[in-house]
């Protein structure tokens, strides 16, 4: 009974919001790529260069929005670089984002070594500060979600919302819905197909690159070797478990969230290894299960138009 209390106490919610963050930023990032026609597995090294790149931005300037700014900066140049060798050099997509993630952790741990003369990890830096939004933090029940809560969170939720109105409100989600489908048809259509894909991969980075950020100044304040530990693939996962749909994103992404934290705000009787593994094992059972039963964009990895 006092287990059940636990999972169903507002310390849960909060701990599930608080690590569900940098998965649906991700994870967004992820629906935009594929829905242009690009496949990235390169989300990982995305978000690592973010981490890292934050933690140089706060060291050098003082700033944490400077890290904050410095981490989506770095992000959406790994996007460019992703975008330039999918689209321009017909490279392998698959190849190209294993490469980036294979890029991105040889890069951090050979600056670390430059800027701070360790391996393993930073030094450590200022965070970005918590905030209250006053009058609402006093509401009963749900107030705790206003008070001393990071900016993360409440920018989570408008990029949500302005993702999915976007995406299915408007005329350029309608066009890139069908690029990521029909990519012919959209260029028939007048469309600049390439251009809105070049858009797309790149806010794809900025987004995980802010996602990285979240990972090394608000939940952190240093950087650590692979410090982002498979989220990026968790993304990946809520992308195609969330039907490539901010909205499922979302939701998929609060699910492999809520096993993170149930790992850590609940005490069970298991060895601590095996709850380290519950979210990664979430995010196999949900690939393999529902892996195949979705249907995701026909044209995604084919640019021969």
């Amino acid at each position: 009974m006092e287990v059940l209390d636990n999972i169903l106490s507002m310390n849960m919610l909060m701990a599930t919001l608080r690590m569900a963050i940098p998965l649906v930023l991700a994870s967004i990032g992820g629906v935009l790529c594929e829905r242009s026609g690009i496949i990235n597995l390169g989300i990982e090294g995305m978000m690592l260069i973010g981490s890292f790149s934050a933690v140089v931005g706060v060291h050098f300037t003082g700033s944490p929005w400077m890290g904050v700014l410095f981490g989506i900066i770095m992000g959406g140049m790994f996007g460019l670089l992703h975008a330039t060798l999918c689209i321009k050099f017909r490279t392998n997509q698959s190849v190209s984002g294993v490469g980036i993630n294979i890029f991105a952790s040889g890069l951090t741990i050979v600056l670390c070594r430059a800027i701070w003369d360790s391996d393993g990890s930073s030094g450590t830096v200022e965070q970005v500060p918590n905030m209250t939004i006053p009058g609402l933090n006093q509401i009963p029940v749900i107030g705790q979600l206003f008070d001393n809560q990071s900016p993360f969170l409440y920018l989570t939720a408008i990029i949500v919302a302005v993702s999915w109105y976007v995406m299915y409100k408007s005329n350029v989600g309608l066009r890139l819905r069908t690029i990521g489908d029909y990519p012919k048809a959209a260029a028939t259509a007048g469309v600049n197909v390439t251009k809105y894909r070049y858009v797309c991969v790149i806010l794809c980075g900025m987004l995980c690159g802010l996602a990285g950020a979240y990972l090394s100044i608000v939940q952190s304040n240093l950087f650590v070797k692979e410090m982002v530990a498979g989220r990026g693939f968790m993304a990946m996962a809520a992308t195609i478990f969330g039907g490539w749909n901010p909205a499922g994103s979302l939701g998929a992404s609060l699910l492999f969230a809520f096993a993170q934290a149930l790992r850590i705000n609940v005490e069970m009787e298991l060895p601590q290894r095996i709850l380290q593994m519950i979210p990664y094992l979430l995010t196999l059972v949900v690939l393999i299960v529902f892996g195949r039963r979705v249907q995701g964009p026909q044209a995604a990895g084919d640019i021969k138009d």
